[in-house]
């Protein structure tokens, strides 16, 4: 197999996705909890501009603080709230 990795052809010029294949749509926020993103956002990445993109991507840190940590489960019980 040939190694394209130094082959300018095979280089792609655009924004990367921030998605880091935890996907799971945060019913409250309705935000992915892996990349932050909206399901419409995710839905329209790849026909997204690159102006687009680092629009969301500059976005997503303030989104983070967004998403409430669950408050059952062994965490819970275990500091006994």
């Amino acid at each position: 197999m040939e190694d394209h990795s130094s082959d300018d052809i095979w280089k792609r010029n655009e924004v990367e996705s921030p998605c880091v294949k935890v996907c799971v749509i945060h019913q409250g926020a309705g935000l992915c909890v892996g990349c932050h993103r909206t399901l419409d956002e995710i839905a329209r990445w790849s026909r997204m501009t690159p102006d687009e993109r680092r629009a969301v991507i500059a976005e997503l840190p303030d989104r983070a603080g967004l998403l409430k940590t669950r408050r059952g489960g062994r965490a819970a019980r275990l500091s006994g709230t």
